[in-house]
C-alpha cells in the first residue's frame, strides 16, 4: 500500500504547493506506515521529488495532455491510485487541482476532504483539520471511505525536505475519446508577469492610489520584490486595473508568504480572500482602517511618501546582498 500524491507541473516544473502536498504525503504515509508514490504529466527533473520523500515517482508522458483537462487529468491519477493500491491520495489546492479532485472522488468512490490544514489527527478513523468560514474556523472532518482524497492547503503545512531515492518508471494510462470531450483550443496567459495564484509575494492597491495613473509604484514595488501585482474591488469595478488581478472573496483567493496592501481599508470580503497569506503588511493612512487588525504588520502613513521609501530601501537592500 502506499499514498499516492499528485504532482502537478507547468511548462514541465513543478509548483511549489506541490511540494508541499509531496511533504504532506510523507507525513501521512509515516503515520501509515506506507511509502509515497507520486504521478507526474509531461514534467521534468522527476528525481527531484525523492527530496520530499518520494520513493517512487509514475511519469506520464503524453502529448494528449499537454494542455490541462480536468477529466483526462483525474482518469490518470485514479488510475495510478488503483496501480498502487493507494488508500490516500493527495493534491494540492490549486485551481487545477481543485477542477481534478471530485471527479477523481466520483472515479474511485472516495470521499473528499479540501482545505486540509494538518495531518490527520486520527488514521482510524482518518480524521483530518480543514479551514472553515472562508479561514476564520476549523473543523474536523472524519472520511470513512475505503479510498481517501485530500486536499492541502496553501502554505497550511509547509515545504519540508525528508531526503529519499526515488526510482521514477513510465507509467501509461489507457484513455479514451471519453476523457477529451471537452477540447482545450487555446490557453491565453500572461508572460511577462508574476500570477497571483503562483506568487509568494502578492503587492495590492486600493482606492487609496487615488486613480490609475498612480498604479506604477504598485508595480515598481513589486517588480524589486519579484511579486504578483492585485487590485481590491472597487479599484477593478471603476475600471483602472483589470478584473484579472481583483482578490478577494469574490475575487482571486491568494495564500502568498507575504501580502502588502496598499491603500485598502480592508472590507471583510477582501480579508476573507486574502486570509490564508502567512504575513499580511497593511501601509494606509487612516489608523482606524479594519485591515490593521488583521495585518501582521502595519505602517500608518500616506502610500505616496511611504511606498517610494520602501522601495528604494529594498532596492538598496538587494543590491548590498547581491
Amino acid at each position: 500500500m502506499s499514498v499516492l500524491v499528485y504532482i502537478e507541473s507547468e511548462n514541465g516544473k513543478f509548483k511549489k504547493a506541490s511540494y508541499e502536498a509531496a511533504s504532506y504525503a510523507k507525513g501521512v504515509a509515516d503515520q501509515l506506515g506506507a511509502s509515497v508514490t507520486a504521478v507526474t504529466i509531461n514534467a521534468e527533473n522527476n528525481e527531484v521529488l525523492g527530496t520530499y520523500g518520494v520513493s517512487k515517482v509514475l511519469q506520464v508522458n503524453n502529448d494528449q495532455l499537454s494542455k490541462f483537462n480536468a477529466d483526462a487529468y483525474a482518469d490518470v491519477i485514479a488510475q495510478a491510485a488503483k496501480n498502487e493500491d493507494a488508500k490516500v491520495v493527495v493534491l494540492g489546492q490549486t485551481a487545477n487541482d481543485k477542477y481534478v479532485a471530485p471527479i477523481i472522488a466520483v472515479n474511485l468512490e472516495a470521499g473528499y476532504a479540501s482545505n486540509v490544514v494538518a495531518l490527520p489527527e486520527s488514521t482510524s478513523p482518518f480524521t483530518v483539520k480543514r479551514n472553515a468560514f472562508t479561514n476564520k474556523a476549523f473543523n474536523f472532518t472524519t472520511i470513512s471511505s475505503d479510498v481517501k482524497i485530500v486536499g492541502v492547503a496553501k502554505n497550511a503545512y509547509g515545504v519540508k525536505e525528508n531526503e529519499t531515492s526515488a526510482a521514477v518508471e513510465d507509467f501509461s494510462p489507457s484513455l479514451d475519446a471519453s476523457d477529451f470531450s471537452v477540447n482545450v483550443e487555446s490557453v491565453d496567459k500572461a508572460t511577462d508577469k508574476v500570477t497571483i495564484a503562483d506568487a509568494e509575494i502578492v503587492v495590492s492597491g486600493g482606492r487609496g492610489l487615488k486613480g490609475p495613473e498612480n498604479w506604477d509604484m504598485i508595480e515598481n514595488l513589486a517588480e524589486t520584490l519579484g511579486a504578483a501585482t492585485a487590485c481590491s474591488k472597487p479599484v477593478s469595478d471603476m475600471g483602472w486595473r483589470p478584473h484579472s488581478e481583483h482578490v478577494g472573496q469574490t475575487g482571486k483567493p491568494v495564500a502568498a508568504n507575504l501580502y502588502i496592501a496598499v491603500g485598502i481599508s480592508g472590507a471583510i470580503q477582501h480579508l476573507a480572500g486574502i486570509n490564508a497569506s502567512k504575513y499580511k503588511v497593511v501601509i494606509n493612512n487612516d489608523p482606524e482602517a479594519p485591515f490593521f487588525k488583521a495585518a501582521d504588520y502595519g505602517i500608518v502613513g500616506d502610500a505616496f511618501e511611504v511606498v517610494p521609501q520602501l522601495n528604494e530601501k529594498l532596492k538598496e537592500f538587494k543590491a548590498n546582498n547581491a
